[in-house]
C-alpha cells in the first residue's frame, strides 16, 4: 500500500470512501500554482475527522487518498465526460477552482501526458483499492453498501444558485441503489435543525455511479455535506485568513449524531435478509 492512500479495514458491510479530503500536493507541482492556499481550497475540510469514529465502531471499512483533488479528482470520470452536462464543474485534473479562479500560473498546466501519468499513479490504485474492499464485502455478506463521503462550502454561485441543503444525498436519480436504502437514508436525516434533499444539485460523482450495482448487491450513495452543517463557514467571501476554520468535534457533534443514524441505515440495509436481491424503485 502506498503512503498516501489509506484503507483501515472493517468486518461490517459498509465502506466509506473518501477522495476529496486529501491535501497533499508535490512540492514540483505546487510550484507551478497561482497559491498553495488555491490548490487546497476545495478540499472536502475535515471530512474524515467527522466521520472516523463513526465509521470505526460500526466496523465500516474506509478508503481515503491524501493526495488533494488538485493533483487528481478520483471522483471525476476517467475519460474526463462531465458529470453534469451544460453545468459548471472540474475536470479529472482541475485547472480551476469552483469558483473559477485560475489554479495554474501561465503556461504551467498539465498536457495529455502528464494527465495520464496522474491517472496511473493516484486515480487507478485509489479505485483498484475501493474495488477490492467492496468485492471483499460482497464476498462475505452478499451485499454491501459504499458510502461517498463529501462536503462543500454552502454557498458557490458558480456552480448553485443560494444556500445548499445541509444533507444533500446523491443516488444517481435512483439507478446507483436501491429505494428501500434511499428512504432510510432520508429518514435517518429528517431533523428540525438540518434539511436535506435528494439528488439535487448533487446526484452523485463517478464513484457513486461506477460502483452503484444494485442489481449485483452493490448499492451506493453519496452524501454531500454543507460545511456550515459542521464548521463555523464564513458567511462572506472566503480567504486565507478565514478558509479553512479549526475541527471542533463539539461543533461538529449534532450533524455528527445524523450521520451516525445514516450509516446505521446503511449497515441495517445491508443485513437485510434479503438485501442482496433488492433493486426496487
Amino acid at each position: 500500500m502506498t503512503e498516501w492512500l489509506k484503507v483501515r479495514r472493517g468486518a461490517a458491510p459498509l465502506v466509506v470512501s473518501f477522495p476529496h479530503t486529501g491535501t497533499v500536493i508535490p512540492a514540483a507541482l505546487e510550484s507551478r500554482l497561482e497559491s498553495p492556499w488555491l490548490g487546497r481550497k476545495d478540499a472536502d475540510w475535515w471530512v474524515h475527522d467527522l466521520y472516523d469514529e463513526l465509521a470505526r465502531t460500526l466496523g465500516a471499512t474506509t478508503v481515503r487518498t491524501t493526495i488533494s483533488r488538485t493533483v487528481i479528482d478520483v471522483n471525476r470520470d476517467p475519460e474526463g465526460k462531465s458529470l453534469y452536462p451544460g453545468q459548471a464543474t472540474t475536470d479529472l485534473c482541475p485547472l480551476t477552482t469552483f469558483d473559477g479562479e485560475r489554479l495554474y500560473r501561465q503556461d504551467l498546466e498539465p498536457d495529455t501526458q502528464e494527465i495520464a501519468a496522474r491517472r496511473k499513479r493516484y486515480f487507478e490504485p485509489y479505485h483498484q483499492a475501493l474495488a477490492a474492499e467492496i468485492e471483499r464485502l460482497r464476498s462475505d455478506h452478499g451485499c454491501v453498501v459504499l458510502y461517498d463521503a463529501h462536503s462543500i462550502r454552502s454557498r458557490v454561485p458558480r456552480l448553485f444558485d443560494g444556500v445548499l441543503p445541509h444533507l444533500n444525498i446523491g443516488t444517481y436519480d435512483g439507478a446507483s441503489c436501491a429505494g428501500t436504502l434511499t428512504r432510510a437514508v432520508e429518514r435517518a436525516c429528517d431533523s428540525a435543525q438540518f434539511s436535506r434533499i435528494t439528488n439535487g444539485r448533487f446526484r452523485g460523482g463517478w464513484t457513486t455511479r461506477h460502483y452503484g450495482q444494485p442489481s449485483s448487491a452493490v448499492h451506493a450513495l453519496q452524501m454531500e455535506l454543507a460545511c456550515r452543517g459542521y464548521l463555523d463557514e464564513p458567511e462572506d467571501a472566503v480567504d486565507p485568513s478565514n478558509w479553512p476554520p479549526n475541527f471542533d468535534s463539539a461543533r461538529a457533534g449534532p450533524l455528527r449524531e445524523i450521520l451516525r443514524k445514516v450509516l446505521q441505515a446503511c449497515l441495517d440495509f445491508a443485513r437485510t435478509p434479503d438485501a442482496s436481491r433488492r433493486n426496487d424503485a
